[in-house]
């Protein structure tokens, strides 16, 4: 068993080398910018001065300010819809490779606004750190799914919520004012991930594309053939090359599905129900929420201001430590069963969250109860829906359905994303405590959908899981006629 787990040591490298200039990505642009918002405000009110003589009113700075934060959701979302084209026409590791160019550039546009006196600049950038986000965590995924033998695949596609927690625990920690959150330093510490970006884009040349593009989408089985041996160091990839061989004999010359055609297909039904209810609807579970309010908790628990920010370096590291401990069991215990009782979980902890907060002040150790709270809803999200929504689409949809199905779970993704956090500040002063309950209304919902409808995945072929599928989305109809419409390789 062991020298089987040596033999992947290309694949975990791999995962290694995706993780740094993809998901990681993501995890560090979202904690870091909080750290240098006092900095860049004061830059915008400085460079608004040396413009038109006048400083800024607290509201344009403040709405500029908001504009900085959310922008990176629009760019993701750019970037996620460009996920459903770039890989198939140029393929998976080339859009990588284009796509941290474009994290550099972004980069030196943070390091060099400073000096140019523009504000605009920082847009740009985060726009363009955006994009790199939402087009990166897409492919990363996409990548990984088809470089693994189907016993790993939910393992090396969690590594990408490793790599979130990870840039997430990073960028919390070079932000703290010992290290780089100074005035000083906050052009370079917003240009830091030039850095990730460089080191993909040159580790990556010496990987192959993934076996599946080559063997299904370019019908090169050769260059398919060599690319597992390369990554799985064995030479018995019978069983491999037949299973993407049921898919490319489907082909008969059809294209890519589009986002339309995922949306309309009554073969793909209750993949997409799947894909959007509990997977790209994550946001709506109150994670990035609970983060956001964990500090008016913090403070109700008597905190000081300058510790809460070490108080969440915890809450990050919690969130690390339990997804990564998630990718050793969600192979053993399965997907639905992770994502489904994790989703419960949440709602019933977030309901005594919301009762403790209720009745904060009858007695002086209950706000730390909800400070132990917070963790413990963060754990559940660790060990549960924050993995194994990275490993579902991959596992959901067959090769010329998958592309676009990225597009639509970024989308939704980023866009929820975009909504919590321009919204939540609004609900939270119209709802109080209380705001947690519409967040616990969409985890039991999404729990009973998990556990009652949908099927494992762990441990089965994509065509296995697509013949799971269909006795849902065929179930009251003859499927054998229909079942021509899934189209199992992409081509343009």
């Amino acid at each position: 068993m062991e020298s089987r787990k040596l033999q992947h040591w290309r694949l975990y490298l791999l995962s290694l080398v995706l993780g740094i200039g993809g998901s990681f990505q993501y995890g560090i642009h979202v904690s870091v910018i909080a750290s240098p918002a006092v900095h860049i405000q004061s830059f915008v009110n400085h460079t608004w001065l040396l413009r038109y003589g006048a400083p800024v009113d607290d509201s344009t700075n403040q709405l500029i300010w908001s504009f900085i934060v959310s922008v990176l959701s629009l760019g993701a979302w750019a970037g996620a819809i460009h996920s459903g084209s770039l890989p198939v026409i140029y393929g998976r590791k080339k859009a990588l490779l284009f796509n941290n160019v474009v994290a550099i550039v972004a980069a030196l546009m943070m390091l060099f606004s400073r000096m140019a006196q523009s504000f605009e600049m920082i847009l740009v950038g985060r726009f363009l750190y955006g994009y790199n986000v939402g087009l990166g965590l897409s492919v990363h995924l996409m990548y990984l799914g088809e470089c693994s033998p189907k016993k790993l695949r939910g393992f090396m596609t969690l590594t990408g919520s490793i790599f979130i927690g990870f840039g997430k625990v990073m960028g919390q920690i070079i932000g703290i004012k010992e290290l780089m959150g100074t005035e000083e330093m906050w052009p370079y510490l917003l240009a830091i991930s030039g850095i990730p970006a460089i080191l993909q884009f040159v580790t990556l040349l010496f990987f192959p594309e993934t076996p599946r593009y080559l063997y299904i989408d370019k019908g090169d089985t050769e260059g398919s053939r060599k690319a597992l041996q390369w990554l799985w160091q064995e030479d018995n990839l019978k069983l491999e090359l037949d299973d993407m061989q049921k898919e490319k004999e489907s082909t008969q010359g059809e294209k890519a599905k589009t986002v339309k055609d995922v949306l309309s297909s009554r073969c793909v039904r209750w993949q997409l129900l799947t894909l959007l209810i509990p997977c790209a609807g994550v946001q709506l579970c109150g994670i990035n929420a609970l983060y956001f309010y964990a500090f008016d908790i913090f403070r109700e628990s008597g905190v000081p201001e300058d510790q809460m920010h070490y108080l969440s370096i915890g809450l990050g590291a919690t969130e690390l430590i339990t997804v990564t401990l998630c990718s050793f069991l969600i192979d053993r215990a399965g997907r639905k069963k992770l994502m489904g009782y994790g989703y419960l979980l949440m709602g019933i902890t977030m309901v005594a969250l919301t009762i403790m907060l209720s009745i904060k002040d009858l007695n002086s150790w209950i706000p730390y109860v909800n400070i132990a709270l917070i963790f413990c809803v963060i754990c559940i999200y660790g060990l549960g829906p924050s993995g194994v929504s990275m490993v579902l689409p991959a596992d959901l949809f067959l090769q010329a359905w998958r592309p676009s199905a990225y597009v639509i779970s970024g989308s939704v993704n980023w866009l929820c994303l975009f909504l919590v956090g321009m919204l939540f500040v609004y609900i939270v002063n119209g709802l109080g405590q209380f705001c947690f309950l519409i967040f616990v209304v969409y985890t039991f919902l999404s729990a009973a959908f998990l556990l009652y409808f949908v099927p494992e995945t762990k441990g089965k072929t994509m065509v296995e899981i697509m013949e799971d599928f269909n006795k849902l989305n065929y179930k009251n109809r003859g499927a054998d006629n229909e079942r021509t419409d899934v189209t199992l390789a992409t081509q343009f």
